[in-house]
């Protein structure tokens, strides 16, 4: 007798590619991290889950507040693809992005935002305020949240704590 139930997550092929390219995203986010920025890493993957960009943040290298993993990455599939629409691709991002990052995702016509960590102060998707969800927004831009979220969150707890510990950011 065949079983009627849906496949584990676990077992479930697009649960085990999201966690794939959220995994990659990751090591971006710790290149970043060593180069002194915020731990955060993004992907944007094509048709046929094709990698078409790679990026971690860049606000201290480049002295650019507009770059954000997620703006980067963006820049870079928009150029590889030459079309600012996005429409066939996914986003996979290590944290919620924020109001400017939610934008540009809007923007693209984003296919799928896939995020790992909440961010309760800033997020832009449904933490903190809900860019996709706003009046302002004619795009409907799909979710799925919490891939990976336990290390992205401990990437980033960690990174800030030894921040604090070199005397970089005050207290809480």
């Amino acid at each position: 007798m065949a079983s009627s139930l849906p496949p584990s997550p676990i077992t479930d092929p697009s649960y085990q590619r999201h966690r794939h390219w959220m995994s990659y995203a990751l090591e971006l986010a710790e290149a970043a991290a060593g180069q002194g920025d915020i731990p955060v890493g993004a992907v944007v993957v094509g048709p046929e889950d094709r990698l078409l960009a790679a990026a971690g943040n860049r606000r201290e290298q480049d002295q650019d507040p507009t770059a954000h993993a997620e703006v980067l990455a963006l820049r870079q599939a928009s150029q590889r693809l030459g079309t600012w629409r996005l429409t066939q691709c996914t986003l996979y991002v290590t944290l919620e992005p924020c109001a400017m990052c939610a934008g540009a995702m809007l923007l693209s016509r984003l296919g799928l935002l896939v995020y790992g960590a909440d961010d309760r102060k800033a997020g832009a998707v449904g933490s903190a305020i809900n860019l996709p969800a706003s009046p302002c927004s004619y795009h409907h831009l799909p979710i799925l949240a919490g891939i990976l979220a336990v290390p992205c969150q401990q990437q980033l707890q960690q990174w800030f704590q030894r921040r604090r510990e070199q005397g970089h950011i005050p207290p809480i």
